[in-house]
């Protein structure tokens, strides 16, 4: 019954806005669009990772992030560990409290001392602040709404680690139709193994048109925020109904 629906995409992301009109996409909404700080968090931000960043160089850095709600056994999070060891890149890896199902994180023996001087790990991060940062390669990430936005809105190109709901969809729109990004894929146990990180990661690095799309798609999605911007016009048309509806009822 509801007169609008606005959501927080934009038609350059979603092409079957036009086929249905009842939606009107007023995205991406993002703090950093308007010159705010991103608020609302469940765990401090460690803002030092920024200071690292600036210490790596542009283009380098592997960003890793699978937001609130991932869980990883302990084979899987070792798995990973490793395979981003044997990228050889530096990374920033958002490692929160309670990824794991065992009640603290195990990593591998020797591991924190063999990435010492090319890991940073932290538990939660400014992540807008991050995938803005030009030290940023890419981003690992479970392809979260949010965090695909804010890839997107950055130019940042993706390697996709889906969980659950609507992650899945997510990635799909990464792989197939944005192709700015790759996606894992598991072996027989279930498990996304170390080399498999360590190739994708190679093959979306090494290939530059994966960067090249996610700076285009950046440019047309920005651009829907701005004057004459498919967001912009939506949301000013929804404001001009609602003074109508204001006016109407004097």
């Amino acid at each position: 019954m509801a007169e609008w629906i606005l959501c927080n995409s934009s038609d350059h992301l979603e092409p079957a806005f036009t086929h249905f009109p009842q939606f009107s996409p007023i995205g991406p909404l993002l703090a950093s669009n308007r010159l705010a700080e991103q608020a609302g968090h469940f765990w401090q931000e460690d803002s030092t990772c920024l200071t690292w960043l600036d210490t790596q160089a542009p283009g380098s850095v592997i960003y890793i992030a699978f937001g609130s709600f991932t869980i990883f056994d302990q084979t899987q999070f070792e798995e990973l560990a490793i395979g981003l060891e044997l990228t050889n890149r530096p990374f920033l890896w958002v490692v929160r409290p309670g990824i794991t199902k065992e009640t603290t994180a195990m990593y591998p023996d020797g591991f924190m001392d063999r990435i010492q001087s090319r890991g940073k790990i932290v538990n939660w991060a400014p992540q807008q602040k991050v995938l803005a940062h030009p030290s940023v390669a890419c981003f690992l990430s479970h392809c979260g709404w949010n965090s695909t936005l804010e890839g997107v809105n950055n130019g940042v190109p993706f390697m996709c680690w889906p969980y659950f709901a609507d992650q899945f969809h997510n990635e799909s729109y990464i792989c197939d139709i944005w192709k700015n990004g790759v996606a894992f894929n598991k072996n027989n146990e279930g498990i996304i193994t170390r080399d498999e990180i360590e190739n994708k990661a190679s093959v979306l690095l090494s290939n530059t048109m994966f960067k090249a799309k996610a700076l285009a798609l950046k440019e047309k999605v920005t651009s829907s925020i701005k004057k004459g911007g498919s967001s912009k016009k939506n949301l000013t048309d929804f404001i001009e109904w609602i003074h109508e509806k204001e006016s109407d009822s004097e």
